[in-house]
């Protein structure tokens, strides 16, 4: 009888759980993943309707839909909402996914932690909105959170700042997660230049997350105890400065940007060699060229506060190291270039969104390269022009390689094909209306409009009408995305290859070693790479 309640009892052990707690107890990877995704869809919705309602106020000049005080608080929440809640989330989704199958490893080292690190987002993403609806008004300082502008809101300021914290705890136990998975769980002969260039862009994307998540929490909590507990690290009455915070937050703020961006790089460099039907050009000096982009991301923080009266010696220094992460940069677009160029070339959608992407990508370099000119910059600092470029680069940036990875791998997750025409008019509805939204805010940031106002001067009405029209159609068509992705999930066509893009690489084994295999094909064994070297 003891016997029997043991096998019971073990029996019991091996049942994988059903319903909820399938997701509540989760320990696969690729169930972590995808609640990541479905919580970074959530957010992305939730920050795109505060994008609507900003759009909506500027639509002309005179619109009085919502007091100033509450529309600072819609940018606000966007902008924490769309980074920390959208894009951060939906990274570490597509990591917990990918990174296993791409490096053969059974799951992620730490699959409790992982566990852990996906349900402190619930509470951080409740605290951060219900600071929105607390007595006294959400915070309207921005998401950068300037000292003087974020003490004045009562109740929701601690509450944000707490939400950021969890944020942060999160994201740092994500990246421990990719570290050890990458560094302990490769295939054999997986070594580090043979990977697939997402793994090594998210294994140094996990190595800046854990250098500066804890300077934003510095930040903060200084922040914070100026407020509740006397001291005056940002109080000027109290000996304290203001610019110190500036110091702070961007020494974290740079080097985040390339946190949302380098994974993106990632998926552009499995997706391009697919449909080019080539290995991708210059594997390696993509490798050094990401490694020297996040190392050159420390260096060039002051390039965002270049008008608080720095000296005229570290102005130069701030404009010539961010003009020089151009460098590596242009390396990046030229492989990918270069991997196109005489290739036999097909348009499915991941391809289109990584095309698009190279465009749109290097309009915001090129806008990012005007900014880090100082005599320039004094003109286009606090103006529209800088709304503009920060957005080509993260939605037509990184936006649309999340879309792009998923369109990629969705038929691997779920062995079916999604509805090819809907996910093409998708596309092109974002592509075209992406450039109707944000281009004219180059125009109007040269003509001098603030951001950030809830009002503006008659001249600028019909570029903000424009702008105000391609938001409208950009958010609607985004509604296409979720749609295609459960009709695929639920009735898409079943696809019998290992993947529906076998036909599209042709690549197989004959590719010379050290070459990353592609994230579709099985993990190489010793006897796949040792047949590779040999040719």
């Amino acid at each position: 009888m003891a016997e029997l309640h043991q096998t019971a009892a073990h029996a019991e052990h091996d049942h994988k759980p059903h319903g909820w707690r399938r997701w509540v107890f989760a320990t696969n990877h690729k169930d972590i993943g995808t609640m990541y995704l479905i919580a970074a869809a959530t957010m992305f919705l939730i920050g795109g309707l505060a994008a609507m309602a900003i759009r909506a106020q500027l639509f002309k000049s005179g619109m009085k839909l919502f007091d100033p005080t509450m529309f600072n608080s819609l940018t606000t929440m966007h902008g924490l909402i769309m980074i920390f809640g959208a894009i951060m989330p939906a990274w570490v989704g597509l990591a917990n996914w990918m990174i296993p199958l791409q490096i053969g490893a059974p799951d992620m080292a730490l699959p409790r932690l992982n566990n852990l690190s996906f349900w402190i987002l619930p509470f951080a993403f409740t605290l951060m909105l219900a600071s929105f609806f607390v007595p006294g008004g959400a915070v309207a300082g921005g998401w950068t959170m300037y000292p003087p502008l974020m003490q004045q809101f009562g109740a929701a300021f601690p509450m944000l700042i707490f939400a950021i914290h969890l944020m942060g705890i999160s994201s740092i136990l994500g990246a421990i997660n990719v570290i050890v998975t990458i560094m302990n769980l490769r295939a054999p002969g997986m070594t580090l230049l043979r990977m697939p260039l997402f793994v090594w862009t998210w294994l140094i994307t996990a190595y800046l997350l854990i250098a500066v998540m804890p300077v934003l929490a510095g930040a903060v909590t200084m922040q914070l105890t100026d407020h509740f507990f006397g001291t005056s690290f940002f109080n000027a009455a109290g000996g304290g400065d203001p610019v110190l915070f500036l110091h702070v937050f961007w020494f974290f703020g740079h080097p985040e940007v390339y946190i949302l961006i380098l994974p993106a790089f990632g998926i552009i460099s499995e997706i391009i060699p697919t449909f080019s039907r080539k290995p991708l050009f210059g594997y390696e000096a993509m490798v050094y060229a990401t490694a020297s982009i996040a190392f050159l991301s420390f260096i060039v923080w002051g390039h965002h506060m270049f008008t608080v009266g720095m000296p005229v010696a570290a102005q130069l220094f701030f404009m010539l190291s961010t003009m020089l992460i151009a460098v590596p940069t242009g390396v990046k677009v030229f492989n990918w270039v270069a991997t196109m160029w005489r290739g036999s070339l097909s348009f499915e959608p991941p391809m289109l969104f990584a095309v698009a992407f190279l465009f749109l990508f290097s309009i915001g370099g090129f806008s990012g390269l005007m900014l880090a000119l100082v005599p320039s910059d004094y003109q286009y600092h606090g103006t529209y022009f800088v709304v503009a470029h920060f957005h080509y680069v993260l939605v037509p940036g990184a936006v649309f390689a999340i879309f792009g990875g998923v369109y990629y791998w969705l038929p691997k997750w779920s062995g079916r094909m999604y509805d090819m025409r809907l996910a093409k008019w998708h596309f092109w509805l974002s592509v075209i209306f992406v450039n109707v939204l944000f281009f004219p805010q180059h125009f109007l940031g040269l003509a001098g409009m603030p951001r950030r106002i809830p009002d503006y001067a008659p001249q600028f009405t019909d570029w903000n009408m424009v702008s105000s029209i391609g938001g409208f159609i950009f958010g609607a068509s985004q509604v296409l995305f979720p749609y295609i992705v459960i009709k695929c999930i639920r009735s898409g066509k079943p696809i019998e290859a290992n993947s529906p893009w076998d036909g599209a690489h042709g690549l197989e084994w004959e590719l010379p070693c050290p070459a990353p295999y592609h994230s579709w094909q099985t993990p190489p064994t010793e006897a796949m790479l040792a047949h590779g070297a040999e040719h």
